[in-house]
């Protein structure tokens, strides 16, 4: 058992619901978890890509938050830095990237190695890795598909991490392979024709939308963001 680090200097925006549990925005990521798990009750729900329509729009915050309420409810959770061009969770969680997914994927590091712990009781991460030159092509390899079986047998969920939706094909190529995806939008900077393409782009890669969050909405109760999530029918 990991113990929690008073240490950790997680940045009170980027991983709230770790350093202040109890705060509105944190209970908003505890109402995600409860509305994902209560979306599928026939459905085993396994893996789940987190993604957005472009940049900026907090995904990466979320998938981490999502990930720590997770862990908090006592379930064993794998937080993967699917985002092979531009890698965050390393920063997030002050973790060395030098090995990781990517090196997994190249076969240069056992999924031993590649692991981490976070300091969060329950919470693993598998940080991005170097950046390779080609990210499509190793997210759509047969080692990524023996990697998730290998995933799925340690871990009761694991959450992906991903590039934005209309960027690259790289999200399309893991929302293919997990069981859901949650999109994120920015209520300030997401037009509303990016968050149709970005619905439509999940639907081709034939994965479940599980949910929408909406990001950066304002609410009197806190003098700083707040997140709203809602699950489509």
């Amino acid at each position: 058992m990991v113990k929690k680090d008073k240490n950790l200097k997680y940045g009170a925006r980027s991983l709230i619901a770790y350093t202040e549990p109890q705060s509105y925005v944190s209970e908003q990521y505890r109402t995600l978890r409860t509305n994902i798990n209560f979306s599928s009750p026939d459905e085993n729900i396994q893996t789940i890509v987190i993604t957005s329509a472009g940049p900026a729009e907090g995904k990466s915050t979320t998938a981490a938050n999502l990930a720590v309420v997770y862990a908090q409810e006592g379930k064993n959770i794998l937080l993967v830095d699917g985002d092979l061009r531009k890698p965050t969770m390393h920063h997030t969680f002050k973790i060395r990237n030098i090995m990781g997914l990517s090196s997994i994927l190249g076969r240069q590091v056992s999924l031993k190695a590649a692991i981490k712990k976070t300091g969060v009781n329950g919470l693993d991460i598998l940080t991005s890795g170097q950046i390779p030159p080609n990210p499509a092509e190793l997210l759509a390899s047969k080692s990524m598909d023996v990697l998730l079986d290998q995933l799925k047998s340690k871990y009761d969920l694991i959450i992906f991490d991903s590039p934005p939706m209309l960027s690259v094909t790289d999200a399309q190529i893991l929302a293919y392979k997990c069981d859901g995806v949650i999109l994120v939008l920015n209520s300030k900077s997401t037009e509303k024709q990016q968050a149709i393409k970005a619905k439509e782009a999940i639907a081709v890669s034939k994965s479940k939308l599980i949910g929408v969050v909406l990001n950066n909405y304002s609410n009197s109760k806190e003098n700083y963001y707040n997140t709203y999530s809602q699950t489509i029918s």
